[in-house]
Parts: structure tokens; sequence; C-alpha cells
């Protein structure tokens, strides 16, 4: 391979995308804009609970475990209801998502055995923030009764029973429990991912629809020196469109990157060769830019995006679909760029991860060396 024949057809390939300000726009904007609407509209915590109560039994003991609700960031008292038609219109109306309903003898019950029951009303029909908002709730109750029993033994002079079981959690790698600490370094994968693709799914179609592919066959420069030069100016805006990412990540979304840059450096890049292969075969296979974009669009980002592990849990999906995340090459870098990001972790704990990328990269830009050199036979 000469290097200076690849770097004429890189100059020529940076020449177009320089002079074609919708190109450099898509390479350049997209990412951005898929960081600020993701990054802020994506999110998986649960806070604020819209919750309506109803107060049957007016007392102190009643109006100390509502104020526990009011005072807890994870719910928001919005109505004081009289009655279960209006909690059940207010949950039809999307008003509120939840109801806690105390019964009238809840004061008098309170230390009676059973204890006394405290009903909470949930909207299921969003499953995943039912479960959370129920979660939370348990855990205000707990805490009431627990504080509640230990006042009440004080006020009578017996020693209070110490819980048979204490749960003192702490929560490493991200603290705060805050889903875009979760969601930004997997974005960044399916950015990657979509816009590579998009980038080079154009050049060589375009070259078939110009008519300019014949003049560059006609020339001494082979098949891997076309291939070559025409990934080097879309591998440096990839570079680009990475850092910028980083950057809007670190400072825009406070998103702590506590690994090794070097190995976020070399890890993406691994995968952008790949990516931008994909793309490229894509442009070989196709001959046509829409057809091209079309494919690019659907084989990488909706697997990079549903089954990468950037949003649902793998482990969570069905065996089959397990099984089938193992050729989405976003998987890898989604579970790089997290032990990176979020746990500091380098190449002890994720070199197969690494190395996989690599393999997918020179796999799909083999192929795409050998289907372009079947078009120019």
């Amino acid at each position: 391979m000469n290097a200076r024949r690849v770097l004429a057809v890189a100059r020529k390939e940076t020449l177009h995308v320089w002079r074609d300000p919708r190109s450099l726009g898509m390479a350049l904007a997209i990412p951005a804009l898929m960081m600020f609407l993701f990054g802020y509209a994506l999110t998986l915590d649960v806070d604020n609970v819209p919750l309506a109560v109803w107060d049957q039994s007016g007392t102190p003991e009643s109006r100390e475990l509502l104020s526990r609700f009011e005072g807890s960031r994870y719910f928001d008292v919005r109505l004081g209801a009289l009655g279960y038609p209006e909690i059940e219109r207010a949950i039809l109306d999307r008003e509120v998502m939840a109801a806690v309903v105390i019964p009238w003898d809840f004061a008098a019950r309170l230390n009676a055995s059973p204890p006394a029951p405290v009903q909470f009303l949930l909207d299921g029909s969003d499953a995943n923030t039912a479960t959370i908002a129920l979660g939370y709730a348990e855990g205000v109750a707990r805490s009431y009764t627990i504080e509640d029993a230990a006042r009440r033994a004080a006020a009578s002079g017996v020693p209070a029973h110490a819980a048979p079981l204490e749960l003192r959690s702490r929560v490493w790698f991200n603290e705060d429990l805050e889903s875009k600490n979760f969601i930004v370094p997997g974005l960044i994968a399916v950015i990657m991912m979509v816009i590579a693709a998009l980038l080079t799914s154009l050049t060589i179609a375009r070259e078939w629809e110009q008519g300019t592919m014949e003049q560059l066959v006609s020339t001494p420069v082979t098949g891997n020196e076309i291939i070559a030069g025409k990934l080097l100016p879309y591998f440096a805006l990839g570079m680009i469109d990475l850092a910028v990412s980083v950057v809007i990540g670190k400072y825009l979304f406070d998103v702590p990157l506590r690994g090794s840059v070097a190995l976020l450096v070399a890890s993406s890049a691994a995968f952008l060769v790949g990516g931008l292969s994909m793309g490229m075969l894509f442009s070989i296979v196709a001959r046509s830019q829409l057809l091209a974009t079309q494919l690019a669009l659907m084989i990488t980002f909706l697997p990079a995006f549903l089954l990468s592990g950037f949003v649902f849990a793998i482990g969570n999906m069905p065996r089959p679909i397990q099984v089938a995340t193992h050729v989405v090459p976003a998987r890898y870098l989604v579970s790089l760029l997290r032990g990176i990001y979020l746990k500091g972790v380098g190449l002890e704990v994720l070199a197969g991860e690494l190395a996989l990328l690599a393999a997918f990269g020179a796999a799909v830009l083999f192929a795409a060396s050998r289907k372009f050199r079947k078009k120019l036979e």
C-alpha cells in the first residue's frame, strides 16, 4: 500500500466533505444534538412521584406519617382527597400516579396486632416507575414503623427491642444513583456507532452515482488504498465527535471520568474503525446513497440502542436475545466506556472487550476491502 496514494485519496475526500456543508454539519452537529436530547430527556430516575393522600384518621399519628411522604424527595403531594372517586379521577386524569389512604382507626390500631393497615394505590400502566415508587413507599412506611415503635417503648419505660437485622447499604461507582452517570457513557457508544456508519455509507455509493468511480478505477490507486484513503478523513471526524461527546458529558452533565483517557481513546478508535468500515461496506454493496443510508440506520442504530445494554439490561432479556447481543459491537464499547467512566478500571479488566472490538474492526475492514475488489474486477 502506497502512503502517498492513500493520502491523495484522503485529501480528495476531505475536500469533498469540506465543500459539502450538509455532510460536515451532520458529522459535527448530530452527536452534540443527540447528547443534548438523550442526556436530558432519557432518564431512569424516579423523583417527585405525584401523590394524593386521603387521611380519614386526622390524628397526629396519621399527620406524622403523611409528613414523611411530603418531606421525601421521591414524592410530591398534589392532592388532599376526600374519597375513592376523587382518587380514581385524579389517577385517570394523570394528575397523580399514586395515593396513600389512611383508615379512620389508624391511631387506635398502631398498638394492636396485626399492625395498622395503610393503603397505597398505584397507577400500574407504567410498570417500571410503579415498582420503584412502591419501593420508596415501603421504605417510608418501614422508617415510620421503626421510629414509632422506639418512641412508644421509650414512653412506656420498656427498652426498645433492636431489630434482628440492620441493613447498611453503600453504593459504589455511582454513589448518588443518578441515571445520567449510567446513560451518558452508553450514549457515546451509540453515537459513535450511528455516526460512523452514516458518514461512510455515502462515500462509495456517491462515486458510483456521480460517475467518478471509473476515474478512480483507471488510476494506479488500488482498492485497499481507496478504502484507506476514504476512511482517514471520517476517522478524524469521528475522533472529533468523540471529543465533543466527552466534553459535553464532563462539563454539561457532570459525569465523572475516573479511568484512563488513553484507554478511552484507544477503545473508541478501535470501535470507530469497525463502524466506519461497516458504513463503507453498506456503500459498496448498495451503490445507492439512499439505500446505503437506510441500511446504516437500520443495522446500526436499532441494535446499538436496544441490544447493547445502553438502556435495557442484557441480563433481563430472554436467553436467545442475550446470545444475539454478542454479535452487536456496541455492547462491548458500552461495557468498556462504563468501566472506564464509572469504575476507573483498566486493561486488566477490559482487555477482553477491547480485543473483541479490535477483531470486529479488522474483520469488517477486511470484508469491505474484499467486496470492493470484486466491484473493481
